[in-house]
C-alpha cells in the first residue's frame, strides 16, 4: 500500500514557508508501514491541483492533500477534490455551529466563504478540527482513499494524531490504538535536547519520538500504538519517565495548544495567588501574554510599564537617587521593580524586566542583556541576569517567556 502527500499552497512553492507538515505526515506513514515514494507541492491553482491528484492516483492508493481548506479565495483544495470526485459539498452541523458561535462573538455576519470551512464532500468521514474551524475529511472512492487536512501546523498535527491515524491504520490493515502526547520544554535548545535523549531517539520503535522547534521552545511528540488505548498509554509512560528524568527541569506542560502563559495561569489558580509585573524593555508584553488567557482576571488585577527611569521612580515609588546610582540595567533595579510592584498591586508574586533589547547599547551593556526580578510575599526579592541572542523582538520574547518560566517554577516549588 502506498500513500502520496500533496502540499497545497503557493507560499510553499515561493519559499515563504517551510513544508514541515509533509515531513510530519511522512513519519506517521512510515510508522504504520505505509510506503510513501512521492510527495508533490502545488500552488493555489485548480487545474494544477487536479493534475497533481490525477498523477497521485496512478501510483498511490492514498492521496493526502494538506492545506487550502480556509476561507480565502485561494483556498481551493476542498472544492477541487469534490469536483474531481463528482461529489457535492455538504454541511457538517457541529462545525457550522462552532463557526456560527465564533461569528456571533465577533458581532459580524456570516459570509459564504466562511461557510466553506464547515463543509465536506458528501459521503466522507469528518476529521474534526479540535483547534481551528476548517473540517478535514476522509473519502473512499474507486479503490482510493483521499484525505483533506488543514495547513496550519497547530490544526494539522492534532487532526493527524487524533482523527487521521485511526483511519489510516484501519485502511492499511492495522488495528492498533494510537496515543500521542506532546511534551513542552523551555530553556533548552533542540540540539541539546536531541543530544541528551540520543539513545532514546536512536532505539525508538514504539513509542516514537519527534522533536519540533516552536517559538523559542521545543516540543517532543511521543506516540505509541497498542492493541487498546490502555496498552498504548502503558507503553508511553516509561519513555515519558525517562525523558523527565533527564529534561524535567525544562519541562513545563503537555498539549498541542498550550503555552507558558496558560500553565502560569493554571498555577496561579491552583495556588490562589495574585500576580503583577513591572516591565521596562518588554513594554507590557508579559502582561499582554497573561491577558490572552481566559480567566486570568481572577489572578491578575493589573501591573506597570515603566520605560524611563523617572517613570520607574514615580509609578513604583522607588527612590530616584538609588535608581540613578545603580542604573537601569542592574540587579538592584530589577529587584526594586519587582518588590515595589508587588506591594503597590497588593499581589502575592511579581515579575520585573529591565535591560537592553537593542539594537543600541545602554549604560555600557550590550543588546540582549536582561535582568529579570522575582518578588514573593514574605521573601527577599531575587534577580538573575541573562544574555539573550537575536534581534530586538527575539530578546523581548525570550525575556517574557523566561519570566513566565521563573514565575511558574516559583509557584510549583
Amino acid at each position: 500500500m502506498q500513500a502520496e502527500i500533496i502540499a497545497v499552497g503557493t507560499e510553499i512553492l515561493m519559499g515563504q514557508i517551510t513544508n514541515t507538515n509533509g515531513a510530519y505526515m511522512a513519519k506517521q506513514l512510515a510508522a504504520l508501514g505505509i510506503a510513501s515514494y512521492h510527495q508533490q507541492v502545488v500552488g493555489d491553482n485548480v487545474q494544477r491541483l487536479v493534475d497533481a491528484i490525477s498523477l497521485a492516483e496512478k501510483r498511490s492508493d492514498i492521496v493526502i492533500l494538506i492545506g487550502g481548506l480556509g476561507p480565502t479565495p485561494d483556498d481551493l483544495t476542498k472544492q477541487t477534490l469534490a469536483a474531481h470526485l463528482n461529489l457535492p459539498l455538504v454541511e457538517d452541523a457541529d462545525a457550522m455551529a462552532k463557526l456560527a458561535a465564533g461569528v456571533k462573538q465577533q458581532q459580524r455576519a456570516m459570509t459564504p466563504n466562511n461557510k466553506l470551512q464547515a463543509m465536506y464532500p458528501q459521503g466522507a468521514d469528518i476529521l474534526v478540527n479540535r483547534v481551528g474551524l476548517a473540517v478535514g475529511a476522509w473519502v473512499e472512492q474507486h479503490q482510493h482513499a483521499y484525505v483533506l487536512l488543514p495547513g496550519p501546523p497547530r490544526e494539522f498535527i492534532p487532526m493527524v494524531d487524533h482523527e487521521l491515524l485511526p483511519h489510516l491504520a484501519k485502511y492499511s490493515g492495522h488495528h492498533e490504538a494510537f496515543v500521542s502526547r506532546v511534551m513542552r520544554f523551555f530553556g533548552v535548545g533542540e540540539s541539546q535536547l536531541v543530544t541528551d535523549l540520543g539513545d532514546l531517539i536512536a532505539k525508538q520503535t514504539n513509542p516514537t519520538l519527534a522533536t519540533y522547534i516552536k517559538d523559542h521552545e521545543v516540543t517532543i511528540r511521543v506516540t505509541a500504538s497498542g492493541e487498546t488505548q490502555a496498552d498504548a498509554e502503558a507503553k508511553l509512560e516509561p519513555v515519558i519517565g525517562a525523558i523527565m528524568d533527564r529534561e524535567g527541569r525544562y519541562f513545563y506542560g503537555y498539549g498541542d495548544d498550550n503555552s507558558l502563559a496558560k500553565e502560569l495561569v493554571k498555577a496561579l489558580a491552583a495556588t490562589d495567588k495574585q500576580i503583577t509585573a513591572a516591565e521596562s524593555l518588554t513594554a507590557g508584553a508579559f502582561q499582554a501574554a497573561l491577558g490572552d488567557v481566559p480567566g486570568v482576571s481572577n489572578y491578575f488585577k493589573g501591573g506597570f510599564v515603566t520605560y524611563a527611569l523617572a517613570t520607574k521612580a514615580a509609578f513604583l515609588n522607588i527612590d530616584a537617587r538609588e535608581l540613578a546610582a545603580h542604573g537601569v540595567v542592574s540587579e538592584f533595579t530589577a529587584k526594586a521593580m519587582a518588590e515595589h510592584a508587588r506591594q503597590r498591586a497588593a499581589a502575592d508574586i511579581a515579575v520585573s524586566f529591565t535591560g537592553v533589547a537593542g539594537p543600541d547599547t545602554l549604560e555600557g551593556q550590550p543588546a540582549g542583556t536582561v535582568w529579570i526580578g522575582l518578588a514573593r510575599m514574605g521573601q527577599v526579592p531575587v534577580a538573575q541576569i541573562y544574555h539573550f541572542p537575536g534581534g530586538r523582538n527575539d530578546v523581548r520574547k525570550r525575556a517574557v517567556m523566561t519570566g513566565m518560566m521563573i514565575a511558574l517554577k516559583s509557584l510549583r516549588d
